[in-house]
C-alpha cells in the first residue's frame, strides 16, 4: 500500500521553553510537566508496572508519538521494575513527527537524559515505514510507524495490551479520533486490554464503547480534573482464521524452544532474534563451520532500492535497509565485524535525468538521510572513481563480512550451534518436533522448526509431510572476483559503487568485485571468463584494469531466489490446502521457513530475523501487513497471478 510522503512537525517554543504546534493551536504538553502527565495518565491510567509484571512480553500503542515524552516515561517505569517484563514492545503512529533538530531541543533539559539520548541516537529517517528500533541492549523494542493513524493502524500486526491515546485535542485534530480509529483499535486489542487518554470528550468514551471498551470518567492530572479510562470487554470477539499470522502456530504452554536449521545469514539472524525474545534455540549446520557457503563471501553490499511505483519490492527493500543500518552501525563502528558504513552508491544509467530523479526522491517524500541524487561529478567526488553518470547515495548502505556477522550473532546467548550435523527429515509429534538423521534417529528436538537452509528446506519440507511445496524457486550460480592492492589501473573506490556489477574496497585494501549470475549451473571451479567478465565490468565504474600476470582469487557460491525477487519467510501453508486469502491459509503447527535471500541476504537478514521471531512469538511484526503478506510463504499458492501482474519495475532490484 503506497504512502504519502511524510510532513515533518512545525514546532514553536515559547519563552519557557514549552513546545506548541501552531498548525493544531495545540501544546504537546501541559504546563506542569510532561513526565508527570505521561505517569499519571499513562502508566497509572493503564495499571503498570504492575500489568506487566512477570510477562515475557507487554505491548503498548500509542496514536500520537509527538516528542516521545510517554514513550520515555514508560521505559523508565520498565527499568526501575523489578519484576518488568522480560521484554516491552512499544508501537506508536504519528502523521507529523518532529525533525531531529526539534527533538533534541525539546528534550535539552530532559529529566530522563540518558534514556532521551539513547533515543535521539536512534531517531530514525522520517521515510513513511514502518521503523524499528532496538534500544537497552534490546529488551525494548520501539516501533514508529510515520503517516496518517487512519491508514496504518489496519496494516498493524499486533495485539495491545495497553492504548495510550494521546493525539492533540480532538477538536483540533478530529481524523484522529474517528470512529475509523476506535474500531482498528478494536481490532488490535489483546483479552484484557487497557486505553487511557486525558480527554474527557463524550466522542472519545462513545467511539471506545463502539470498538468494545468499557470507559469511564477517572482522576486526571492537574490542571484537568478528569480523565478517561477504558477496558476492552468486547460482547464478541471474532475468531481469526488458522493462518492469521496473530493466530497461534506454536502452542503457547509449550517450551519455548526452537530448532533453526543453517547457520548461513538467514539461520544466524533467526536465531539471535527468537534468542533476543526469550526463546532457547539450536541451530543444526552440515558443514564444520558456519556460514560455509555463500555466507563465506569476504565482503557484500547492503542497501535500499527506490522506484517509480514504490510498490512492494521497493518499501520492503526500504524497510530491511533501515533497519539493516541500525543494526550493523555499532557492530562496524567497534569492529565487532569488518565492513564500512559510510554510504554506497548505485549508478543510475547514462540517461539518467538528474532533474527527474529528484522529482521522484520529492514524490514519494524520500529524505536526504535515507536516499539522495548526485550528479557525476559530484558523485565521483565521493567514492574517487571517475564516473561518468548520475548516481543514487545511500549514506545508510555500505558493506560488510558476512561471515563475520554469521559467527557474531550465534555467539548469542541462548543459542547453541552444532556443527557437522545433517538433518535428513522432520518429524512432529503431540506439538513437538524432531529433526532426524539419515538413519532416523532424533538429533534434536523443539517446539518449532525454522528452515534456514536455502533450497535444501524443500526437500525437508517433503520429508516432513510428504510432497515439496511447489514453490517457483531457483538456484543462482555467482561467482565473484578479487583484486589484490597494487593492480595495474585499480584505483580502491573511497565507498562502494554498484550498477551492472559493484566493487567495494576491503579493509586489507584488496577489492572485491563482480557477481555474475547464471540459473541452473552446478560448476563449482573458479572460471576464467567469469573473471574476465566481471573486470570488464568495472569499466562502468571508470577502471580500466590490467589483469595480466596478475594473480586473481574469487569464490563461488550459490544463491537461493524467488522469481518476484522477495523472500519466503513465515509460517508453512498445510500441504493440499485452499483459501482464498493468504491470511485464511491454515499452517503447519511451530514450522517455519527462511530461504530465498538472492543478491539481498546481507540487507535482509535483520528483517527476516525480526520477521520470523514475529511468527513464532505471535508479534508485534515488523511489516505492514501486505507486506507480510508479500513474503509469506501462502502466496504462490493462493496468488499465483502476482508474478504475471508485476510490472517489470517491480521484479527487478530498481536503483
Amino acid at each position: 500500500m503506497k504512502r504519502s510522503p511524510v510532513v515533518p512537525a512545525h514546532i514553536a517554543f515559547d519563552t519557557d521553553g514549552v513546545p506548541h504546534a501552531p498548525d493544531f493551536n495545540d501544546v504537546y504538553h501541559t504546563r506542569a510537566g510532561a513526565l508527570g502527565q505521561s505517569r499519571h495518565v499513562f502508566l497509572h491510567g493503564n495499571g503498570l508496572p504492575q500489568r506487566w509484571q512477570g510477562k515475557p512480553r507487554f505491548t503498548v500503542l500509542e496514536t500520537g508519538f509527538g516528542l516521545g515524552n510517554n514513550f520515555l516515561a514508560t521505559w523508565d517505569a520498565w527499568r526501575a521494575d523489578p519484576q518488568r517484563c522480560a521484554r516491552l514492545h512499544y508501537v506508536a503512529v504519528d502523521l507529523h513527527p518532529p525533525r531531529l533538530d526539534d527533538l533534541k531541543r525539546a528534550h535539552a533539559a530532559s529529566a530522563l537524559p540518558a534514556l532521551a539520548g539513547e533515543l535521539l541516537a536512534a531517531w530514525p529517517p522520517l521515510s513513511p515505514d514502518l521503523h524499528t528500533l532496538h534500544l537497552d541492549g534490546g529488551r525494548i523494542v520501539l516501533q514508529l510507524a510515520w503517516g496518517d493513524a487512519n491508514g496504518w493502524l489496519p496494516q498493524l500486526l499486533l495485539e495491545a495490551d495497553a492504548f495510550y491515546l494521546d493525539g492533540f485535542a480532538p477538536k483540533r485534530n478530529e481524523a484522529l479520533w474517528s470512529p475509523h480509529v476506535f474500531k482498528a483499535l478494536g481490532r488490535l486489542a489483546a483479552p484484557g486490554a487497557t486505553a487511557a487518554t486525558w480527554s474527557i470528550g463524550r466522542a472519545v468514551r462513545d467511539g471506545l464503547r463502539s470498538a468494545g471498551f468499557e470507559a469511564e470518567r477517572v482522576p486526571g492530572f492537574p490542571p484537568k480534573p478528569e480523565m478517561t479510562y477504558a477496558r476492552y470487554a468486547p460482547v464478541f470477539t471474532p475468531r481469526r482464521a488458522a493462518g492469521h499470522p496473530l493466530s497461534a502456530q506454536v502452542d503457547p504452554n509449550a517450551p519455548r524452544t526452537a530448532l533453526v536449521i543453517g547457520a548461513g545469514l538467514a539461520g544466524a539472524a533467526c536465531a539471535q532474534a527468537l534468542a533476543a525474545a526469550g526463546w532457547q534455540v539450536t541451530v543444526l549446520e552440515r558443514h564444520p563451520e558456519p556460514a560455509a557457503e555463500t555466507s563465506g563471501n569476504r565482503g557484500g553490499l547492503f542497501h535500499g532500492v527506490v522506484n517509480g511505483q514504490d510498490g512492494p519490492h521497493a518499501r520492503f527493500n526500504r524497510t530491511a535497509a533501515l533497519l539493516a543500518h541500525k543494526t550493523f552501525a555499532p557492530l562496524i563502528a567497534t569492529g565487532a565485524i569488518p565492513g564500512q558504513l559510510d554510504g554506497l552508491l548505485r549508478l543510475a544509467g547514462a540517461d539518467a535525468d538528474l532533474a527527474g530523479m529528484h522529482t521522484l526522491l520529492a514524490a514519494q517524500g524520500l529524505p536526504p538521510d535515507y536516499l539522495q541524487a548526485l550528479d557525476a561529478q559530484a558523485a565521483s567526488e565521493l567514492c574517487a572513481l571517475p564516473l561518468q553518470e548520475p548516481a543514487w547515495f545511500y549514506p545508510g548502505g555500505g558493506w560488510l563480512q558476512p561471515g563475520a556477522l554469521v559467527r557474531h550473532w550465534l555467539q548469542r546467548p541462548g543459542i547453541a550451534l552444532r556443527t557437522g550435523t545433517q538433518v535428513r527429515a522432520l518429524r512432529s509429534s503431540n506439538g513437538i518436533w524432531s529433526a532426524l538423521d539419515a538413519a532416523g534417529q532424533a538429533i534434536a528436538q523443539a517446539s518449532a522448526v525454522v528452515l534456514a537452509n536455502a533450497g535444501e528446506a524443500c526437500t525437508l519440507l517433503e520429508s516432513a509431510h510428504g510432497e515439496k511445496p511447489g514453490w517457483p524457486l531457483g538456484r543462482q550460480r555467482g561467482q565473484v572476483t578479487i583484486l589484490p592492492a597494487g593492480t595495474p589501473g585499480l584505483h580502491p573506490p573511497r565507498l562502494p559503487v554498484a550498477g551492472g556489477g559493484y566493487a567495494l574496497t576491503l579493509l586489507d585494501g584488496n577489492v572485491v568485485c563482480g557477481a555474475t549470475a547464471t540459473l541452473q549451473d552446478p560448476d563449482a571451479t573458479l572460471r576464467p571468463q567469469d573473471q574476465a567478465f566481471n573486470l570488464k565490468r568495472l569499466r562502468r565504474l571508470g577502471l580500466e584494469v590490467d589483469a595480466r600476470g596478475v594473480p586473481l582469487s574469487g569464490r563461488v557460491g550459490w544463491r537461493t531466489l524467488a522469481d518476484d525477487r522477495l523472500p519466503v519467510v513465515g509460517a508453512v501453508p498445510v500441504p493440499g490446502a485452499a483459501a482464498q486469502r493468504v491470511r485464511e491459509l491454515p499452517r503447519v503447527p511451530g514450522l517455519f521457513v527462511c530461504t530465498a535471500l538472492a543478491s539481498r541476504g546481507i540487507g535482509w537478514a535483520p528483517l527476516l530475523g525480526e520477521l520470523i521471531a514475529a511468527w513464532v512469538s505471535g508479534g508485534p511484526f515488523p511489516l505492514e501487513a501486505d507486506l507480510v503478506e508479500a513474503v509469506d510463504p501462502g502466496r504462490f499458492g493462493v496468488r499465483r497471478a502476482r508474478k504475471a501482474q508485476a510490472a517489470p519495475a517491480e521484479m527487478d532490484d530498481g536503483a
